[in-house]
C-alpha cells in the first residue's frame, strides 16, 4: 500500500495515528526523528506544546484505527472525536441574569493573609470528605460548604490571592489539588461573568466534589490517567455517575449536582456520560468544565510533562465553539489574563520570574515577581515589576515585556522561598527594572 503524507492540525490527532513530519526542525523537539505512532493522550499533549500542526502518514493511521474499530474510544479524557467531527456549534451568546460587577476591594498583599487560611481549610475539608467516603460512610459536607463561602468571599474581593496560592503551594495528592485548583479558575471565571455570591457557591462547591468518583477507581487507572486503553477509559469515565450517586442523599441543592454531573460534557456533544451539547448543558456546568479542562493541562503530575500556561490558553482559544462555547472561553481569558497569576516566566532581558497579577486592560504586561538575574542566577529577595507601569510612555524598543511562558519545575524558580507580600512593598521600581 502507498504511503501518503497529510497535513493535520495536532488538535485532530488520535491515538494510532503516525506521525511523519513536524512543522519544525526534528531536533528542536524530544520526538523520534524516524517518526513514532501516537500511542497515549500525553503524545498528543506533548505534540500540542511543541507544534501546531504536524504530518501524518495516511496508510499507517488507517491499519492502525482498522484494528482498534472494535474497541471503541482510545484516547484518555478525549473531549472530542476530533478530525471530521471538529464541528463548530452556534449558540446565542450567554445571557446572565442580572450580573454583578465586581471590582478588586482589597490588595493581594492584604488578602493573601485571608486566603492561606481559607486554602489550608479547604484541604482539610476536602480530606474529611474524602476520607469519609473511601471507608464507605456518608461524607458530611456543612464544612466544605462554609469554606466555598470562604473562597467565594475571597475570589470576589481579590482573585489573585486566590490563584497565587493554588499555583504555588505544593500538595502531594493529585486529587486533591485537582478539585481545589478547578474550583479557584472556576470561581475567577464565575466573577468575571458577573455571577452573583450564591451562584458562586454552587459552582466553586460543585467543583471541589467534582472528582470524588474517582475514589471508587482503581489505583492504577488514577495513576495512568492519561495513558488508559478502551476498556480501562470505559471505567474511568463512569466516575461522574459514581460521584453523583454518593452525593444523592446529601442535601445538596440541584446546581451543585449539575456541576458534578455535567463538569465533563462538551460544548460539540464529544463529552460524557450523556454526550448532551450546547444549550443542554447547564451554565455552572460548563464553566466547571472549561476549568477543570485548564487545570488537567497546566497541572503537574507524574503522567507527563504539563503545558505551560500561555500554550494552555492558545489551545483554549483554538476550541471556542467546539469543546467549549466562544464567549465562555473568552470571558475566561479575559479574566485569568495571556500570562495567569502563578505562570513561570522569562522578560526580554533574561531576568525570570512568577506572574503575581495581571489587569485586563493589559493583559500582555502583568506583574512579575523576579527571582533571578538575567544570566538566571537566584536572587536572595524577589523583586515586583509592575510591566504595565514600567512600559507607560516607553517605545517598543524600550519595552521590557514577557519573551516566554517557561514549564512548571524550571530549575531555580521556586516561588515558595520568597515572601511575594515583602517583595511588593519591600523594593522600589527603579531599583527593580536596573537589577
Amino acid at each position: 500500500m502507498g504511503v501518503r503524507q497529510t497535513k493535520i492540525a495536532v488538535h485532530d490527532l488520535e491515538i494510532g495515528m503516525f506521525v511523519s513530519d513536524l512543522d519544525r526542525p526534528w531536533h528542536q523537539t524530544p520526538f523520534p526523528i524516524q517518526g513514532f505512532h501516537i500511542r497515549s493522550q500525553d503524545d498528543i499533549r506533548s505534540l500540542v506544546s511543541y507544534c501546531k500542526w504536524v504530518a501524518i502518514d495516511v496508510a499507517e493511521t488507517r491499519d492502525s484505527i482498522e484494528q482498534n474499530k472494535s474497541g471503541g474510544r482510545l484516547a484518555a479524557g478525549k473531549s472530542r472525536p476530533s478530525g471530521n467531527n471538529r464541528e463548530e456549534v452556534q449558540l446565542p451568546p450567554l445571557s446572565i441574569k442580572e450580573p454583578v460587577s465586581y471590582h478588586n476591594v482589597t490588595t493581594m498583599k492584604k488578602e493573601l493573609k485571608a486566603s492561606r487560611k481559607v486554602i489550608l481549610d479547604a484541604e482539610a475539608s476536602l480530606h474529611q470528605v474524602f476520607q469519609a467516603v473511601q471507608e464507605g460512610d456518608a461524607p458530611d459536607l456543612r464544612e466544605v460548604a462554609v469554606v466555598t463561602r470562604r473562597m467565594v468571599s475571597s475570589a470576589v474581593r481579590n482573585p489573585d490571592a486566590l490563584l497565587w496560592l493554588s499555583r504555588t503551594r505544593h500538595h502531594d495528592d493529585y486529587t486533591y489539588r485537582h478539585s481545589l485548583n478547578t474550583a479557584v479558575w472556576a470561581l475567577v471565571c464565575g466573577r468575571q461573568l458577573g455571577l452573583n455570591e450564591g451562584l458562586l457557591n454552587h459552582l466553586g462547591l460543585g467543583c471541589l466534589l467534582s472528582q470524588i468518583g474517582k475514589l471508587d477507581l482503581p489505583d492504577q487507572i488514577l495513576r495512568n490517567e492519561g495513558k488508559l486503553n478502551a476498556d480501562d477509559f470505559a471505567i474511568y469515565r463512569s466516575y461522574v455517575e459514581k460521584g453523583v450517586a454518593k452525593l444523592a442523599d446529601t442535601g445538596l441543592s440541584r446546581a451543585v449536582v449539575s456541576v458534578v454531573q455535567g463538569h465533563r460534557e462538551r460544548h460539540n456533544g464529544s463529552g460524557f456520560p450523556e454526550g448532551v451539547r450546547g444549550d443542554r448543558i447547564p451554565l455552572l456546568a460548563k464553566v466547571a468544565g472549561l476549568a477543570e479542562y485548564f487545570e488537567t493541562l497546566i497541572g503537574p503530575r507524574d503522567s507527563g510533562e504539563p503545558m505551560t500556561p500561555a500554550r494552555a490558553v492558545n489551545l483554549l482559544y483554538d476550541m471556542r465553539n467546539i469543546e467549549f462555547q466562544v464567549d465562555l472561553v473568552e470571558q475566561f481569558i479575559q479574566a485569568i489574563g495571556i500570562y495567569p497569576t502563578g505562570s513561570l516566566v522569562e522578560l526580554t532581558d533574561g531576568q525570570r520570574g512568577i506572574v503575581v497579577s495581571h489587569t485586563p486592560e493589559r493583559r500582555l504586561w502583568p506583574k512579575v515577581m523576579v527571582m533571578t538575574d538575567r544570566e538566571h542566577n537566584p536572587l536572595k529577595s524577589a523583586r515586583i515589576v509592575d510591566l504595565a507601569r514600567y512600559n507607560d510612555g516607553r517605545n517598543q524598543h524600550e519595552a521590557l515585556t514577557i519573551a516566554e511562558c517557561l514549564p512548571h519545575g524550571t530549575e531555580g524558580l521556586d516561588p515558595e522561598r520568597y515572601d511575594v507580600t515583602g517583595a511588593e512593598s519591600r523594593w522600589s521600581l527603579s531599583r527593580i527594572v536596573g537589577a
